[in-house]
Formats: C-alpha cells, sequence, structure tokens
C-alpha cells in the first residue's frame, strides 16, 4: 500500500550532473590539460553517438512516467512503480540516460576531467538519490518492489 511520504531526495538529480560537469570544467580552467582530444572527429562522433543514444534511454522513461501521471519531481510520493518498457531493462533509465548524455556532451565539450569524475557521478547519484528512492519505493509498494529489484539491475 502506497504511503504518503516520499524519498527525501530535493535536489533534482539532473543538477547533480550538470554540478560536476562545471565542477570538471572549473578544475581544467585551474589545472589545464590537453584538450586536442575533445576537438576530434572522433569525440564529436562518439559525443553525438552518446547523446542519442542517452536521449533513447531518457525520453521513453520520461513518456511512461507522463502517461502513468507518475511525479517527475523526487520529494512527491510515486503515484505507481514503474515496471515495464524501459523499466524492465534498468530500474533508473533516467539517471542511466543522463549518466550517458553527460558521457555524451563530455566528448562533445568536457575535458579529460569530465571523463575522470563518471565514477564520482555514479556514486553521487547511487548515495545521494537511488538509495534514498529504493528506501522509499520499498515502503510504498512493499513486496511488489522487493520483487521487482530481484529481477531487474539497478543501472544495467
Amino acid at each position: 500500500m502506497k504511503k504518503k511520504d516520499g524519498p527525501g531526495v530535493y535536489l533534482p538529480p539532473p543538477l547533480l550532473y550538470v554540478f560536476i560537469f562545471l565542477f570538471s570544467v572549473l578544475v581544467q580552467k585551474q589545472f589545464p590539460l590537453p584538450i586536442a582530444f575533445f576537438t576530434t572527429n572522433i569525440s564529436f562522433v562518439s559525443g553525438v553517438i552518446f547523446v542519442i543514444a542517452g536521449l533513447c534511454i531518457v525520453l521513453p522513461a520520461l513518456i511512461k512516467f507522463l502517461r502513468t501521471k507518475n511525479t517527475l519531481i523526487p520529494f512527491l510520493p510515486a503515484n505507481s512503480l514503474q515496471t515495464t518498457g524501459i523499466y524492465s531493462i534498468t530500474r533508473n533509465p533516467m539517471y542511466l540516460g543522463l549518466l550517458i548524455l553527460y558521457i555524451g556532451i563530455g566528448f562533445l565539450k568536457g575535458n579529460f576531467y569530465t571523463m575522470m569524475l563518471i565514477p564520482l557521478v555514479i556514486l553521487v547519484v547511487n548515495y545521494l538519490v537511488i538509495i534514498k528512492e529504493e528506501k522509499y519505493l520499498i515502503r510504498a509498494f512493499g513486496n511488489d518492489f522487493l520483487e521487482y529489484i530481484k529481477n531487474v539491475r539497478r543501472w544495467i
């Protein structure tokens, strides 16, 4: 039975990706590393591929949320548990898609710090967002969510 509490995530998760990307830009300004690779065709094509792949993951997840009238605001309670479509492949398609978009933008506009911070992005999203959301979803959906996590991985 769904309770009226929420996951306790008060900062919109996309901002975490933006903040870390901007941090990488700041570090690059303070401690420059060569950026020649990020001006190559290989970097450009890789960036475009990652951006398209990220959008192919994020957009179906967003559409599913909108169709089921679920909230995108992370501190509000969920209306329903998403387990089909893209959610049958990954429990967190929006965060996975945003990570892939981050990588794509890193290839297009980033620097080596952007790429070196990918593990930090994953850790921050895991600990500041996903774990809180999963604890909430256990409270809200109980055995349905526990059964879901047995069959679908957190990221991929």
